[in-house]
């Protein structure tokens, strides 16, 4: 008998790019830099193209996306490679449409979802999603030594324009109506990265989805190519977990090998160190499955918790496949981890509808997080270490669950490993959004194989929690009055207007639950129990009536809140470096009006909007400096009252009523003004500090409402007006918490004072109401012209020691009104410490939203955004200060 061959795998490396069908010599034989890669990723390293992220240039490369383009390689094979009784070539991505000729013999074709017969057993014959792996057996097509190897790609542009007229035009938000027929990552054709429109209103015209960015249509091999040989292999590997409500644990494995072929199965479980727990032997393989199963009473695992709430032990289970003889065949593992989660959603007190809620091993978590979209335009250019150092700002921002949006792509498996390690949720869409997609029989099954292999790849993730199918859909079907009976759970939906349904009811639900233990949730924003995606009493919601729809005042979140809120937010411009970097030195352009400026912000009506916002409560000044600082103040004050006010609503058991959180969004793709709170070059907003402060473990709010009443029903000229003030904490971990609550009332324009402390108790995982009454200085009016007197209101959580647990400052609103003390009489002092990475801020009188800056590069601070009162300094820690000047600015510093 011949001896069995371990599996061997080998990545391609060495590739040529060609413009398909040119004869222009610059665009032949480009030797690639890096791989995998996309066209423009190399071009733009070898300077063929300008950059699309500075200037107008992202309208210079459109001509890239609506190419042809072939990747050409050769390698070679030896006597020994071909050895194995298999040998195949997979190609882990492909972007998008390819037909591959290996020696010449096509071995894998590009072709029409529409023209495709579908057979499951024949899928690697049909390159036609982005998401999908394809494994092409080719031992029969290799010779001994040298093989070429040619990938070409069609313009998905172009074929997706193709596929669009044999099945006509669908509705959408953002982008070319012909993405809905492409499986390829959809903001790929621009976007608003808002993508919400009032569901009041009428549809985007197709000028103003066309109106998103940056549309650059990549297209080339985004994941490695593989040469694999083996006799057999582990084709997968399931582990499948129950923790009970006791806490105990069962473990089941089951392997999928590529042959029957005697053998035996070695599964092993191991711990956290490294030392094996559990292990099976010989288990006999020739089915071509292998399964075991162990059970762990409770306490002897350590569970995985969300950051904040405990460790992330992470534990490795490994699969040695050996032959009959014992020689190793293959060899996988793959690292998980243990927890019981649920999607809690049980009738409230006092309130109409259901909780929509995640418990972890039977803890019930605020999630207070982000959406993420892709990081780059270009993805291959997203390094393992830009994904920690994205998600690590997340966790030091106190934010412990990020969405991984439906519109850009099931990311790579470093971001969910670190996810992993970091204890941070995570809630995964499908990657469908904004859209009328179709349902005819090849795109259902493109899809149902794009689900299967994905679910596949993340099920093992402890931090996926929630599986979403689309972003939006039901939200464009509602807004299209589309045929969508919510009360119908039986029909099959492929022969209506919104024949999508097909896939996020029936297909998408099918594979989750065949392939993992993973909750799946209909869309988001999703209602169900028969109600519109706009029910604030169930499910999910995308609240964007502050800045889209209604376009309500910030200062509403409170009665604009729903059960979980996975969407919300306000735009503010990036770091001014940020700014003139895609300014590319054009200084005749930096002004935020100006064309360039217009260019790097996607969202429709973008103008009016901040405009809107700003003249409602600001005083602001127009100079580039000056529109930066105010937007980003704005945004900062926007989301952090979003936060403080439905953290207010997570009230304890049975008064869950809201209980989550997702800012719209952490991050960008390019250089961009957006409702980002970092930006491109993972620099952050002041609005990420304002969002941290309130996700502390403990915190203050306070409101300040003004309640009018007439002294009969009959007059409407004699009142009074009494300001009422409402002050709040809340306190995350589980443990009930003593501290003092300390208020301190502050005359803008005198020396007057007036505070008091008291002692409170913060009940464990939820908000306590601690004060209702009079605001001190705020005495009753009778007058609507008599001006309520500019009364700052600091309150602050002291521990034990005296330390600042939690604080809050609360100003009169609209800031526009207030009349600032001169800059001279604030006593303002920024004092630099010895190791001159930290300074500590002091004043006599109350100061609004204070950000510091330098000339030059960037200081990494730990706050920005501060409100700062007279008895309260703070410090700020400011890595890389490097002795420089502090610069300063502030509501009423004299710049506008």
């Amino acid at each position: 008998m011949e001896p069995t061959q371990t599996f061997q795998k080998r990545a391609l490396m060495d590739w040529v790019l060609h413009q398909s069908g040119s004869s222009d010599p610059v665009l032949q034989n480009i030797q690639v830099t890096s791989f995998p890669t996309t066209v423009h990723v190399e071009l733009l390293k070898l300077g063929k193209i300008p950059d699309p992220f500075i200037g107008l240039h992202e309208w210079d490369v459109q001509w890239v996306g609506e190419s042809d383009w072939k990747f050409q390689t050769v390698f070679s094979v030896t006597q020994d490679d071909l050895v194995a009784s298999h040998t195949d070539l997979v190609f882990e991505g492909l972007d998008t449409f390819a037909s591959v000729t290996l020696n010449g013999e096509e071995i894998l074709k590009s072709v029409l979802f529409s023209a495709l017969v579908y057979d499951h057993a024949k899928l690697v014959e049909r390159s036609s999603n982005q998401f999908v792996e394809y494994r092409v057996p080719v031992k029969d097509g290799l010779k001994i030594g040298d093989n070429e190897l040619i990938i070409c790609f069609e313009s998905a542009f172009l074929k997706g324009r193709e596929i669009e007229k044999q099945h006509g035009k669908l509705n959408l938000w953002n982008g070319d109506s012909s993405r809905l027929h492409v499986r390829k990552a959809q903001y790929n054709y621009g976007w608003d990265w808002g993508e919400s429109f009032s569901l009041s209103a009428s549809l985007p015209s197709q000028t103003d989805c066309l109106r998103a960015g940056p549309v650059l249509m990549t297209v080339g091999p985004w994941k490695p190519v593989t040469l694999q040989s083996y006799d057999n292999r582990i084709v997968d590997l399931d582990i499948r977990s129950e923790v009970s409500e006791l806490l105990g644990a069962k473990i089941a494995i089951d392997v999928t090998f590529a042959e029957k072929k005697r053998g035996f199965a070695t599964l092993t479980l191991k711990g956290p160190d490294g030392a094996p727990i559990a292990s099976s032997t010989a288990v006999p393989a020739e089915s071509g499955h292998a399964n075991v199963s162990f059970d762990f009473k409770p306490g002897e695992l350590k569970l995985w918790y969300p950051v904040g709430y405990g460790e992330q032990p992470l534990y490795a289970v490994t699969v040695q496949l050996t032959d009959e003889h014992g020689k190793p065949v293959d060899t996988k593992t793959e690292r998980t981890a243990f927890r019981r989660a649920r999607i809690v959603q049980e009738k409230l007190v006092d309130q109409e509808g259901l909780t929509f809620l995640f418990e972890i091993n039977n803890v019930r978590i605020f999630c207070g997080g982000s959406n993420w979209i892709p990081a780059d335009s270009f993805l291959t250019t997203v390094t393992p270490r830009r994904y920690e150092d994205w998600l690590k700002l997340l966790v030091e921002g106190n934010q412990n669950m990020i969405r991984v949006w439906g519109g850009g792509i099931y990311e790579h498996d470093a971001f969910y490993d670190t996810c992993d390690e970091l204890g941070i949720l995570v809630w995964q869409d499908f990657m469908f959004g904004c859209g009328q997609y179709p349902a005819y029989e090849s795109f259902v099954q493109s899809v149902r194989e794009e689900a299967i292999q994905n679910v596949k790849r993340l099920r093992h993730h402890p931090s996926i929690v929630i599986f979403a199918g689309n972003n939006e859909d039901y939200q464009v079907a509602e807004s299209l009055s589309l045929e969508l009976d919510y009360s119908d759970e039986t029909s099959d939906f492929r022969k209506t207007n919104f024949p999508a349904r097909y896939i996020y009811e029936r297909v998408l639900p099918e594979v989750v639950e065949a392939h993992s233990n993973i909750f799946y949730h209909r869309a988001s924003p999703y209602s169900g129990h028969g109600k519109p995606t706009t029910d604030r009493t169930l499910g999910d919601i995308h609240q964007w009536n502050v800045w889209h729809g209604s376009q309500e005042p910030w200062h509403n979140w409170d009665i604009l809140a729903g059960r979980f809120v996975s969407e919300f937010g306000m735009e503010g411009y990036p770091n001014i470096r940020t700014v003139d970097y895609w300014l590319g030195g054009d200084k005749t352009e930096r002004y935020p009006q100006s064309r360039i400026c217009n260019n790097h912000n996607k969202a429709d009506g973008f103008e009016r909007r901040l405009e809107l916002y700003l003249m409602e409560n600001f005083k602001h000044a127009f100079d580039m400096e000056s529109y930066v600082y105010y937007t980003q103040v704005m945004q900062a004050e926007t989301l952090a009252s979003a936060y403080r006010l439905w953290r207010r609503n997570w009230r304890g058991p049975g008064r869950e009523y809201t209980a989550g959180a997702l800012v719209w969004q952490i991050n960008d793709c390019w250089p961009v003004t957006s409702w980002a709170i970092v930006d491109y070059f993972l620099r952050p907003k002041p609005a990420y500090f304002t969002i941290a402060r309130e996700l502390k473990p403990w915190t203050v709010g306070m409101t300040r409402k003004e309640k009018q009443t007439f002294d009969d029903d009959k007059t409407v000229a004699f009142f009074k007006i009494e300001t009422v003030l409402e002050i709040w904490g809340t306190n995350n971990t589980l443990e009930e918490k003593k501290a003092k609550l300390e208020l301190t009332a502050f005359d803008l324009h005198s020396d007057w004072t007036e505070s008091w402390a008291k002692d409170i108790v913060l009940a464990p995982n939820s908000s306590t109401e601690l004060y209702q009454g009079d605001a001190p200085g705020l005495p009753v009016r009778t007058k609507k012209s008599e001006v309520p007197r500019s009364i700052i209101l600091s309150a602050r959580l002291l521990g034990d020691s005296g330390e600042v647990l939690g604080r809050y400052s609360n100003w009169p609103e609209p800031f526009k009104f207030i009349k600032f003390p001169p800059v001279a009489e604030l006593g303002l002092k920024a004092i630099v410490s010895q190791d001159r990475e930290t300074v500590t801020l002091e004043t006599l009188k109350p100061i609004k939203g204070i950000v510091l800056d330098v000339d030059g590069e960037d200081v990494k601070w730990s706050d920005q955004a501060i409100d700062l009162v007279p008895g309260d300094p703070q410090a700020v820690r400011a890595v890389g200060l490097n002795g420089r000047e502090i610069k300063i600015r502030f509501l009423g510093d004299g710049t506008a």
